[in-house]
């Protein structure tokens, strides 16, 4: 078991690799983006950006999840069949929806209020949609085949040639904002051009009734699940501003990507378990093996949340030639970190959860489960928002997935029922509060010195090893989900 779980933490770790990086050079291109482009031309990039992460749930329909089930499990022996099946599917329906794209323009652009202008650029937003589609299913091969490193080097291509192009584009061509859409789709044909010879040795151009027919099956319930995801991610700001003003939303906004740490945790974690959990799901320990990775990802999730929520502040106003990582006129929201990054470490435990939906095929609960995360996040909000300004915002997140966790958890012990150790992540968590708790009565005396926050921190550590919840022997594999060793590489 224990060279299982150190598989899984090298794919993690290299996973992480193309995820932050990706994260980090992303994040670059705001700050390079809002000093050239006047807002008004920058809300029509935010606005077809938009566009195309809703479209892109509708160009997969799900068919990149029913991919990734079927060529990690031993459903069917012949995986080029599920391949081919899936890909040359996926290759006509995008063709179609891109066209159907491109003959709606003038409706789209209206709704998205595109200016005259920037109508062109609804061209180049389909073919990216098209290109991201058809490179989607040569990425979820590379991870089933645990070629971690090809994939994190594919993506990290994809990034780099964006942020080169768009400095050439915009600095030396003097281009406007047509030129983030040329560079991202330059990047997205590259990228697709790479995956090429992996998708020949994939493809055979035949289409399987039998295979479609479970792909869709299993698919399709992805899509009105993707919405309900997506929705739940976004709607909380239209409620902040409903709710209070602007400027609060503005506050609310800067501190909640906070939380991006955690949640490039969780993501690099996914990559790696989603094909991980398939591969192993008929061993006769896989409900051991599943208990114990729910344990490691609990207690590595919950150092991560500790070191976060007591260091964010010493992090967020750390300043380099006076610019700190989020202005001062924001700090007042810092203390809504510690509840986003909790209710990411949630959606961490819905993704452990989603095992079962994937081994047992049971997809058809996908859309209520989501759709009941959505709509708790929706009430929360107007409940709790007028009480406790963002801060209930921030609550409300936690609290909708929560009941997303909680929802699949049920229904993956239904149909793949696994005893998880739940005393050593009470026990973790009971850890959590006595240090949660040490931490703010110290803040109420006025001491918040490093010292003591390092303090409180090894105090954890210790409590990890003194309540026996991760044994010695064990901690290397929390120390490699962090840190990916020479080896590895």
């Amino acid at each position: 078991m224990r060279e299982k779980i150190k598989q899984l933490t090298k794919d993690t770790a290299l996973y992480g690799i193309s995820t932050m990086v990706g994260r980090f050079l992303n994040f670059l291109l705001v700050p390079f983006y809002t000093n050239i482009f006047p807002p008004a031309d920058y809300g029509v990039v935010t606005n077809l950006y938009a566009l195309i992460a809703l479209l892109n749930i509708f160009f997969l329909y799900g068919l990149d999840s029913a991919y990734l089930k079927f060529a990690a499990s031993d459903d069917f022996e012949d995986k080029k069949k599920v391949f081919s099946s899936s890909f040359l599917t996926l290759l006509i329906s995008s063709s179609i929806f891109t066209g159907l794209l491109l003959a709606s323009g003038n409706f789209i652009n209206n709704i998205f209020a595109v200016p005259a202008q920037y109508e062109h650029l609804l061209i180049l937003t389909g073919f990216i949609l098209l290109f991201d589609a058809l490179s989607a299913l040569p990425f979820i091969y590379l991870r089933v085949a645990r070629r971690a490193a090809k994939f994190s080097a594919i993506k990290i291509i994809n990034i780099v040639l964006t942020i080169v192009l768009n400095i050439v584009l915009i600095l030396v061509l003097k281009k406007g904002i047509e030129a983030v859409f040329i560079s991202n789709l330059i990047a997205s044909v590259v990228t697709f051009l790479i995956l090429l010879p992996d998708i020949f040795s994939q493809l055979k151009i035949q289409i399987d009734k039998i295979v479609l027919r479970r792909l869709m099956k299993f698919g399709i319930p992805y899509l009105p699940g993707g919405i309900a995801a997506m929705f739940m991610q976004v709607i909380d700001r239209p409620i902040v501003e409903h709710l209070t003003d602007l400027s609060t939303l503005g506050i609310y906004q800067a501190n909640y990507k906070l939380g991006i740490f955690m949640m490039l945790f969780v993501s690099m974690f996914q990559y790696a378990w989603q094909p991980f959990s398939l591969q192993y799901a008929k061993d006769k320990d896989a409900k051991e093996l599943f208990a114990k990775v729910f344990t490691l990802f609990t207690v590595a999730g919950t150092l991560i949340l500790l070191f976060l929520s007591l260091f964010i502040t010493d992090i967020a106003k750390f300043s380099i030639g006076g610019n700190s990582l989020i202005g001062q006129a924001y700090w007042s929201g810092l203390p809504i970190v510690p509840i986003i990054l909790l209710a990411y470490l949630f959606n961490g435990f819905y993704i452990n959860f989603t095992a079962a939906i994937y081994i047992k095929e049971k997809s058809s609960s996908v859309p209520l489960l989501m759709g009941i995360g959505a709509i708790t996040n929706v009430i929360a909000n107007f409940l709790l928002i007028p009480i406790f300004n963002i801060t209930g915002a921030a609550l409300a997140t936690l609290i909708s997935y929560s009941a997303m966790a909680i929802g699949f958890y049920f229904v993956s012990q239904k149909h793949f029922p696994v005893n998880y150790e739940w005393r050593k992540i009470g026990k973790t968590f009971f850890l959590l509060a006595i240090i949660a708790v040490l931490f703010y009565s110290i803040q109420f005396f006025g001491m918040i010195e490093f010292f003591y926050k390092t303090l409180l921190l090894i105090l954890f550590i210790g409590g990890l090893f003194g309540l026996n919840i991760i044994p010695k022997n064990e901690m290397l594999i929390i120390k490699n989900i962090f840190i990916r060793k020479k080896n590895n590489g």
